[in-house]
Parts: C-alpha cells; sequence; structure tokens
C-alpha cells in the first residue's frame, strides 16, 4: 500500500529533490527514513549506506510505484499530456508499448490509461493517436470526459463508439456538471446508477464533495424536467440556486430566515440520500442549521447576500442537541469548509461577507466532525472553541481555509 499521494501531475524535478532530501534524511539516520528504506527496499541495506539510487527507489515504491525509471516514465507521460505534445506522448508508447494500458501515473486511480487522461484535459488529437496505437479504454475516456465537462472530446469518443453506460451520469453527478449531464442525456443516457437506482445521481449531487454551484442548478434542473420530483422546500431552493423560490417561501412563512433545518430536510432521504450522516460531505456540521449555513457550505454566495439583505441574522447559532454539540454560526464554516478543500473558495470572500455584517468571531460552540474517504474517519469532538480555534484544532488542516483564519485573526486583533 503506497504511504503517499501521488499527484495528478507530479512533477520531476520536484520528486528527484524529494529523493535528494530522503537520501539526506537516511544519511542523519532519521526513524521515518530508515522506516521507509525498511519498507520500501528488497535489500537490507544500512541507511548510512543508501546511495541516490537507493533514496529514489524507496521514493517510488512510497508513492506505489514499482520502481524510479516507473516514476520517470509517469511524469514524462502526464506532463506531455497535460502539455498538448503528441509526438511526445507517441513516441512514450512506442518506446515502451505497456504505458498504452497502464494507468498514466502509474498507479491506479480514476485518471486512467494515457487515453482517458487525456480525455480529462480535453486533449482530443492525442486521444485520436492513441486510439490509432490501439488504445482499449474509450469507453472510460467517454465517461471521464463527461464527468469533467469536455463536451467536444466526449463528442469525439461517442464518434469512435463510445456509449453511454447505464451508470455514465454518476460521473458528472459526481463532479456537478451540468454540461456533461447534459450531454448524456442528449446521447441517451438514463438517470440511474449502475443497480438502476433512479434516484443516486440526484443523491450524489446533493451529498458530493464537489462544490460547482451553477453546475449543480443545471443538473437539478436536468432532473425536474426529467420527470423527478424536487420537494418544494426551502433547502432545496438553496440546492438549485431558486431565488423566485425561496421568495415565495418567504412570503409565506415570515419566519423563514429564522429557521433551522435537519439533515434529513437538508438532504432528502426520499431523494436516495444516505440515512449515515457523514456520507452528505461538508466541512463543518449542517444538521440544525440556517439557509445561511447551507449557503456557505455550498459556497452560494448571491444567495447569502439575499438572505442577509432581507434579514437574516447573520449570528444565528445552529441547533444543539442532546449531547451539546451545536450553536455554531455561519462564520465557522468558512473556516472548516468544503469550497476551500476542493480549490473553489480560496480566499476570504464569503468570511469578507459576514464579518462586515457584523458577523461575531468571539462567539464559542461545542462541534463533532466526522470525514470520511480520507486516513481518519473517526469522530473528533471539540468543546467552546471560537470560529478561530475551530480552525487550529480542526484534526484535518486540509479543511481549514487559511485566508478566513488570517482574516479572522487581522479583525480580532484591529
Amino acid at each position: 500500500m503506497a504511504d503517499r499521494h501521488f499527484p495528478i501531475r507530479p512533477n520531476l524535478d520536484q520528486l528527484k529533490q524529494q529523493a535528494k532530501e530522503l537520501l539526506r534524511d537516511l544519511r542523519r539516520s532519521d526513524p521515518s527514513a530508515s522506516a521507509a528504506l525498511k519498507k520500501h527496499h528488497p535489500k537490507n541495506i544500512k541507511p548510512l549506506d543508501a546511495k541516490l539510487a537507493d533514496a529514489q527507489l524507496v521514493l517510488a515504491r512510497s508513492y506505489g510505484l514499482p520502481s524510479w525509471p516507473r516514476l520517470v516514465l509517469a511524469c514524462r507521460m502526464t506532463d506531455a499530456i497535460c502539455r498538448d505534445d503528441t509526438d511526445v506522448v507517441r513516441e512514450l508508447v512506442l518506446k515502451n508499448p505497456e504505458l498504452l494500458h497502464e494507468d498514466a501515473r502509474g498507479v491506479k486511480g480514476n485518471w486512467g490509461p494515457p487515453m482517458s487522461y487525456a480525455a480529462n484535459l480535453g486533449r482530443d488529437q492525442i486521444i485520436a493517436m492513441l486510439n490509432e496505437l490501439g488504445a482499449n479504454d474509450l469507453q472510460f475516456a467517454f465517461d471521464r470526459a463527461c464527468l469533467q465537462g469536455k463536451l467536444e472530446t466526449a463528442r469525439h469518443l461517442y464518434a469512435m463508439g463510445a456509449r453511454p453506460a447505464l451508470n455514465s451520469v454518476m460521473g458528472p453527478a459526481e463532479t456537478q456538471s451540468g454540461s456533461g449531464l447534459a450531454l448524456l442525456l442528449e446521447l441517451g443516457a438514463t438517470i440511474s446508477d449502475e443497480l438502476g437506482d433512479r434516484f443516486a445521481p440526484v443523491a450524489m449531487v446533493l451529498q458530493t464533495y464537489s462544490r460547482n454551484p451553477q453546475g449543480k442548478h443545471e443538473c437539478l434542473e436536468l432532473f425536474a424536467k426529467q420527470g423527478i420530483y424536487l420537494p418544494d422546500t426551502p433547502p432545496m431552493a438553496v440546492h438549485r440556486g431558486r431565488l423566485d423560490l425561496l421568495e415565495a417561501q418567504l412570503n409565506r412563512d415570515p419566519d423563514l430566515l429564522a429557521r433551522t433545518f435537519s439533515h434529513e430536510e437538508i438532504y432528502p432521504p426520499e431523494l436516495g440520500c444516505h440515512a449515515d450522516h457523514s456520507l452528505a460531505l461538508h466541512g463543518t456540521p449542517l444538521a440544525g442549521t440556517t439557509l445561511l449555513h447551507l449557503c456557505v457550505d455550498n459556497d452560494e454566495i448571491e444567495i447569502a447576500r439575499w438572505l442577509l439583505e432581507r434579514g437574516a441574522d447573520v449570528n444565528a447559532n445552529a441547533e444543539v442537541d442532546a449531547d451539546g454539540f451545536g450553536g455554531h454560526t455561519a462564520l465557522f464554516g468558512c473556516v472548516v469548509s468544503q469550497p476551500y478543500r476542493v480549490g473553489v473558495r480560496r480566499d476570504d470572500a464569503f468570511a469578507r461577507l459576514l464579518l462586515d455584517q457584523n458577523a461575531d468571531p468571539r462567539v464559542r460552540a461545542s462541534l463533532r466532525k466526522r470525514l470520511r474517504f480520507v486516513e481518519d474517519e473517526s469522530m473528533h469532538e471539540y468543546r467552546h472553541v471560537t470560529p478561530l480555534e475551530w480552525g487550529e484544532e480542526f484534526h484535518d488542516q486540509d479543511w481549514v481555509s487559511q485566508p478566513v483564519m488570517s482574516l479572522i485573526v487581522e479583525r480580532t486583533s484591529a
């Protein structure tokens, strides 16, 4: 099993430097470097006797590749595809025919062999060339192009013979690609997963790790046009990006902006959403929160502005459960943030909006959180923390927005 994640686009110069640093650590008898040597090197050599080639082998195997030369090939292949250099890709495959069918990164992953890797990026000339050389991942490449919203590439692959599979729509549902979903439906795809579950793609759009507000809105409207009933609720109006529906709901319920919503209201089980709350992938907990909290987690900043303009309380608290957890404000969601984690909201704009509306950075709450599909899936508890402390103490810093943390420090020290 790999100890490290091999990047989607590995950088050979950086990896060479990592190998040199590993060799340096071995010669310093660093415990972690010595353990890596023992685990990944086929020979029983002493750390002080290790040479650069040994460090390179250990590094490659720690990333899940069998050897340093295979790592170098993976770097050259992915770099050439990213640069859209058809000649280099052809040369690599002709010299190393096995590369045509192995994952481009040399390790099993979602981006697949070179043709599929190219489909993720819309590299149509490379795809055509690899098809002529006998690539056999045409269908997977088509699915990846649809998932990534590479419409022309998907059409080219369709012309080569790829067809929507039973579960093809799950890809664009995962990435909230409205354009990819629309193309698949145009080409005859059915709304279902591999088991024929009609609601699975809807649940995927609602619960996925991805954050693409416009694409999410488009996906949900496409589902509605295909006859899937979406409940007329405030959380669903936010999911759909429908201010007209929110306006009508506010007219019917003047207390709407102060209301809190259960997990099941936010992620309706009748639409296939999972009973396990942790499988709705978000950052700061959402159960028992307001629409403003929901906007923060889904990066719906325009809807948040609309809510604030109509009198939503920027310091409204989430419900507190029987164990004393909850009470957090929307600002907490800007700190431990799913949009930040997936690279959509890398600035402090949402937090700045809330703070400019007098969000209190000193409010305290108790929270607990279980992340999924990470190394540590255990539940963690945080008692009586401010938004800043929530971020400082959170067990996986990949979710903690450093721009927001800096902004809160700036505002609290002013």
